[in-house]
């Protein structure tokens, strides 16, 4: 099988593939994007503000450019008129949102509903659902935008049984859904998913949701980038916050090029928030790698054999899941866990085991050219949901991540209402994850791995063997 990488655009400095979240002092300081498939075809990343070049005094200062700070910025300057400064350590959306899959569901972290229900009861629960239902809604009139062109594929989420012994959870799901959310989910047999989704092999059955959407990663960020600009917003890359402290009334934004002083700031950092940056962000993350991987287009023979009829985004029920999907293109993309450790990421051992799980799902695509490959850190929270917080009343300091893998959609929401926050406008923001912070596990966090390597084989136990 011949494989190759798509070639980075071209920037200051070589991208890093062992960068790791949990050892680096800071992500960078105008490197090179990860090799994706959505760097590789979005064309030439539209204008930003450059490098900081001198101090300068702010209202608001947004640490990272992604799809959350841009939507922040976008939101604190169309409903509360204020003009934000974005910092970049990179390029424009270097990190989470221009590796991911591309794929926007009606979800925020990694908990269902009826997790959401013992967690915190029927009522925080069906809150907490119409939360996400308005966030698919402003996600929806977002791109509408003329700035945001993100080759949009609406038609909802296919939430796909591996093994037969799932169906009866996944069921039971759905009639949640539908009987306490009022959310039509249905679900549907083996045959149904052949005849009228994807020939996918593994396949047992499937529920379908009705919302649920496949983008451009990268064309979506850059077009972020595009409104949050025309609104007025700054936008300063390879500009890494090497310090931020808090004197005279002010934050002290320390850069290469100058100091940025901010009345307020907003992390929107994810996976790849460093332990330096902050105090009050220090390891209340644990970063997960993500494998993706994307094939060349495929035939009009492979495509009918495959009966590939959609192009919504599919994910299968393993604990370490598969997201996958047909691109507009004709290509196949999926992912699904990695290594471990950013030293290990390299690791051939990590696309062997993601095309394994590609040939399961589709047998005739054995051997077939894998055109882009790549990786990146994915923003898991200990307790498996986000948090938009200001986590010290003293302080307008305020943090929004924790998506755990579901964050293309919801991140747009979760800008609005940081954006609120720092208005003073967040009051009516009473669910837990407006209420509470990130939890922390101090300095445990770095050994907590030991535990992910274990986990990660009982994770396999479960969803293969037993």
């Amino acid at each position: 099988m011949e494989h190759q990488l798509a070639r980075p655009i071209a920037s200051r400095k070589p991208f890093d593939p062992t960068y790791d979240p949990i050892r680096a002092p800071n992500p960078g300081d105008g490197k090179d994007y990860a090799p994706t498939y959505w760097i590789g075809t979005a064309g030439t990343p539209p204008a930003d503000d450059g490098p900081v070049s001198g101090d300068m005094d702010v209202d608001v200062a947004i640490v990272g450019s992604g799809y959350t700070g841009l939507s922040c910025a976008i939101h604190l300057a169309q409903e509360h008129g204020i003009k934000a400064t974005v910092l970049e350590a990179n390029g424009v959306a270097w990190g989470c949102s221009t590796r991911n899959g591309g794929q926007a569901q009606i979800s925020a972290g990694r908990l269902k509903r009826s997790q959401w229900i013992e967690r915190w009861g029927v009522d925080v629960a069906k809150r907490l659902h119409g939360e996400i239902s308005e966030a698919f809604d402003l996600f929806r009139d977002l791109i509408r935008s003329p700035e945001i062109d993100c080759d949009p594929q609406d038609g909802g989420h296919l939430y796909i049984a591996h093994r037969d012994k799932v169906m009866p959870a996944l069921e039971a799901e759905s009639r949640l859904l539908n009987e306490v959310f009022g959310y039509r989910s249905r679900i549907v047999g083996r045959d149904e998913v052949h005849r009228d989704f994807v020939r996918d092999e593994e396949a047992r059955g499937a529920m379908y949701e009705p919302d649920g959407m496949g983008i451009h990663a990268a064309k979506l960020a850059f077009g972020y980038l595009n409104l949050a600009r025309k609104l007025g917003a700054r936008v300063h890359t390879a500009s890494p916050v090497l310090g931020c402290d808090w004197k005279n009334g002010a934050y002290h934004l320390t850069t290469p090029g100058g100091t940025v002083r901010a009345r307020a700031v907003c992390i929107a950092t994810a996976g790849y928030t460093s332990p330096d940056l902050h105090t009050l962000t220090r390891h209340r993350l644990m970063p997960i790698l993500s494998n993706s991987i994307v094939t060349r287009p495929l035939t009009e023979e492979e495509r009918a054999e495959l009966n590939f009829k959609t192009r919504i985004p599919l994910t299968d029920t393993r604990t370490l899941r598969h997201y996958y999907r047909m691109m507009p293109d004709g290509r196949v993309q999926i992912g699904s866990r990695s290594a471990i450790t950013g030293r290990d990421a390299v690791n051939p051992k990590h696309l062997d085991r993601l095309l394994e799980g590609l040939y399961r799902k589709y047998p005739i695509l054995k051997g077939i050219t894998i055109d882009y490959s790549w990786w990146g850190w994915v923003d898991v929270s200990h307790d498996m949901m986000p948090r938009i917080f200001r986590p010290d009343p003293k302080q307008p300091l305020f943090y929004a991540m924790g998506y755990g893998g579901n964050g293309v959609m919801y991140s747009a929401q979760a800008g609005r209402r940081m954006a609120q926050m720092v208005a003073g406008k967040g009051g009516a923001l009473d669910l837990p994850i407006f209420t509470s912070p990130l939890p922390s596990h101090g300095l445990l966090t770095p050994f907590r791995r030991l535990g992910q390597w274990g986990m990660y084989r009982w994770y396999y136990l479960k969803d293969e063997i037993l």
